[in-house]
């Protein structure tokens, strides 16, 4: 008999075969002699034992009378069913079961000792509540349906796990009220239909041990592995969380009871018909294998690695099956798919194909390390899940592609999300209009009576430092060229080498002046043209060889050129670059919380940054001209962090850069459009243009009527026109040199007229660096240069 473990319940429960023992005093009056002195027989037994009929309390009293129990209950067990049917004596929903049939008695040793049968998915309020409703359909009649399936799952001899349906018969039983039971009235029972999880209502109405649970019913387990796994499975891929569905344990165990075979594994690769290959999903990479691709991300699917094998499953769309990898290698052509499943134990496998529309979407691989274990025949069970499987896995494509189009919006065109509202309402309305005659004519999306806010940082003086990487680089190349035509044996058949040597010399003395437009160009063919071929066409001492060993060595993959220092400035800008614009990303979305606006940078020599707030914006939030104040004030915070963020880097880059800071601030509202055709917003109309003008040329200003410009490196430069403007940034620096991130000294002056823009003028302070060395980790070129890639 199992053991018990008691529960809250609002039975007493009784153990009586009262109703048994009516039913062979009934058939010991009957005048069929053979049957009524069988009653008779039994019911002379029984007489020993009147609890048999007032009812058994102590469990230890069933365990003392097996063998009289089987013997009253032969006529529910007969012996030729015993080791066909799966039964017990049991009470519903309670772990109390005996006189079980042989076939059960098996199902249990086999499951080992330590196996404890509980019912899948059944706890302690359940269990209550499910009792409650037995007395609400036995006692009050009420018309229930509170039998959902419940299952045992049972492992067998080889430890795959096998799903039992469980079905009761309470023909045997019946429900007594105590002094302790509440009457109920029909409202109370629509009360309690109506609130399912509220226990503490349910024992109000049924109070634990107030009802009499008397006689015994029958269990009969029906064999639903197959079934219950695909359930489970089709369960589990309905999930939204993917990876939940994809781990080893839930997918394996699901399979290897549907396959009854304990070693199974499963894989999984999904098949791009865009480039023809087979991919192994990132998504799932730390819960589900792939047996073909073990250690390659992504195979092309005509490699030969999969052969003519693949032929039937690409082409016909079949199950690919090896039930003895070891005879397969002997006898197929393919031997490399063959040895590299044999290096991973793999003795028998399955390789199916998962379709959707006539289209492949990926294949299921089934892998055990026994021979024989899969094959064509067991194969075709893969019919029952593979439509399960199908619809996942089209979903996670279109899942897939849904992400892929959100980092496409998100990485490489400027559809803002605080304007994305709008792109989508008018895509509704071309969805809603797609099916009729008439062309839809997009509207243009604008945002009207909205305020601008611009900044930049770049790097100063950009162009001049490339200018002389070039020339290091050009320098340094032509000096090793020198060397090496220096130590060139003389050779009459080349006389052409004290005129190249005269070449390359009159060149490197070019490059002591100013770049001119084309020097580079002119400098890089001359010694691809006429140099190398003589570096590749001549022979000279060992020393020489050497030279030109570590000449080549020394030129770019890409270029051809020497590119040292080039790559210096390069990886300099670029770290810069990416530092400042997480910054500025970062803070962005702090920014967003003040009021939503429109936000767009670029990197450049530098990073610069649109941003446009109002109310057309964010039209459901009402708009006040303290947001766009609340901007400006984050704004002039965020470019001091750049500049601290570029202070600290500065010192481990390989090219030392300084940077500059510019704010132009603009006060009349303006209207943005999107250029359909550029596929980026623009400011709207001819007065609107000014403020892109002086966008444009401002940075390259100077303070009028000098030569300096309005930019300096470590200050932050805000140009403004209007005198309210510069009693707001005013403030807003005052409060910043109140917490000791600008500099007390504050410069003001006038800007040079632009073409066609005068009367600007402009505040320039200094952000203080207190990034000391004892506050501040070091960083290392080699940890900028892992940041970069």
């Amino acid at each position: 008999m199992d053991r018990h473990v008691p529960k809250e319940s609002p039975f007493e429960t009784i153990i009586s075969f009262h109703k048994l023992i009516e039913s062979f005093e009934e058939i010991a009056l009957s005048d069929v002699d053979y049957r009524s002195n069988y009653a008779k027989a039994i019911l002379k037994e029984v007489e020993a034992f009147p609890e048999f009929r007032t009812g058994i309390r102590d469990l230890a009293t069933i365990r003392k009378n097996e063998a009289l129990i089987k013997n009253i209950a032969a006529d529910l067990f007969p012996t030729a069913l015993t080791h066909n049917e799966i039964k017990a004596i049991t009470i519903p929903f309670q772990n109390i079961s005996f006189n079980y049939t042989e076939r059960f008695k098996k199902i249990l040793r086999n499951a080992g000792d330590e196996f404890y049968m509980e019912i899948r998915d059944f706890d302690d309020h359940q269990f209550y509540i499910n009792n409650c409703c037995l007395i609400l359909a036995y006692h009050y009649n009420q018309n229930i349906d509170f039998n959902k399936p419940f299952f045992y799952d049972i492992p067998d001899e080889e430890g795959v796990e096998r799903h039992y349906r469980i079905m009761y018969n309470a023909d045997f039983m019946e429900i007594i009220p105590t002094e302790k039971s509440v009457e109920l009235s029909q409202n109370d029972i629509d009360q309690l239909i109506d609130n399912y999880n509220n226990i503490e209502l349910w024992k109000s109405k049924f109070p634990p041990g107030s009802w009499i649970l008397k006689g015994f019913g029958i269990v009969s387990l029906f064999d639903a592995t197959t079934e219950s796994a695909i359930s489970t499975l089709k369960s589990n891929l309905l999930k939204p969380d993917n990876s939940r569905v994809t781990s080893t344990d839930i997918v394996e165990n699901i399979f290897r009871s549907i396959f009854k075979i304990p070693s199974l594994k499963v894989g999984f690769i999904i098949y791009n018909p865009e480039e023809e290959k087979f991919i192994r999903p990132m998504k799932f990479d730390n819960h589900m294998e792939s047996y073909l691709l073990k250690s390659d991300q992504e195979m092309d699917c005509k490699n030969a690695f999969f052969g003519c094998s693949f032929e039937n499953l690409l082409d016909n769309k079949e199950p690919f099956v090896i039930s003895n990898v070891k005879k397969f290698i002997e006898e197929s052509n393919n031997k490399r798919l063959g040895e590299h499943l044999l290096k991973q134990g793999i003795q028998s496998c399955v390789f199916a194909p998962v379709i959707k529309d006539d289209h492949l979407l990926g294949i299921v691989e089934l892998v055990s390390e026994n021979p024989r274990d899969l094959n064509s025949v067991n194969a075709t069970k893969l019919d029952l899940v593979l439509p399960y499987l199908t619809d996942t896995i089209d979903r996670y494509n279109t899942d897939m592609q849904h992400q892929i189009e959100a980092i496409i919006q998100r990485e490489y065109t400027t559809i803002h999300p605080s304007v994305y509202w709008k792109f989508k309402k008018e895509s509704q309305n071309y969805f809603q209009n797609i099916n009729h005659t008439k062309d839809y004519i997009f509207k243009e999306i604008v945002f009207k009576n909205v305020f601008p806010l611009y900044g930049q940082i770049d790097i100063k003086s950009s162009s001049e430092h490339r200018n002389e990487t070039v020339k290091i680089d050009l320098k340094n190349q032509l000096t090793a060229l020198l060397e090496i035509f220096d130590n060139q044996k003389p050779n009459s058949n080349l006389v052409l080498l004290e005129q190249r040597k005269f070449e390359l010399e009159s060149l490197r003395s070019e490059l002591d002046f100013p770049l001119k437009a084309d020097t580079e160009q002119h400098i890089q063919r001359y010694i691809e043209e006429e140099i190398h071929p003589i570096l590749k066409n001549t022979k000279g001492n060992a020393k020489n060889e050497k030279l030109e060993e570590l000449y080549f060595e020394s030129l770019d993959e890409k270029t051809g050129m020497f590119y040292q220092e080039r790559k210096k400035f390069d990886n300099a800008m670029s770290i810069i670059n990416k530092r400042l614009a997480t910054v500025l990303d970062k803070k962005q979305v702090e920014a967003q919380q003040i009021y939503p606006h429109y936000y767009e940078r670029f990197k450049t020599d530098g990073v610069e940054h649109n941003l446009y707030i109002g109310s057309s914006i964010s039209p459901t939030k009402p708009f006040d001209i303290m947001y766009l104040h609340n901007l400006r004030l984050w704004q002039l915070q965020t470019l001091c962090e750049m500049e601290l963020e570029h202070h600290q880097l500065k010192e481990s880059l390989p090219y030392e850069l300084d940077v500059t800071s510019l704010i132009l601030v603009f006060s009349q509202p303006l209207s943005i459009r999107f250029r359909m055709d550029e596929k980026r917003f623009d400011v709207d109309g001819t007065y609107n243009a000014r403020y892109e003008v002086v966008k444009k040329r401002i940075d390259k200003s100077n303070i009028k009527g000098t030569n300096e410009r309005i930019t300096e490196k470590e200050k932050i430069t805000i140009v403004y026109s209007q005198n309210s403007e510069e009693a707001e940034y005013l403030k807003y620096i005052k409060y910043l040199q109140h917490k000791k991130i600008l500099e007390p000294s504050i410069e003001q002056f006038e800007v040079e007229d632009l073409q066609g823009v005068s009367g600007l003028r402009a505040i320039r302070v200094k952000v203080i660096n207190n990034t000391t060395s004892s506050t501040v980790k070091k960083i290392t070129y080699q940890d900028l240069l892992d940041e970069l890639n």
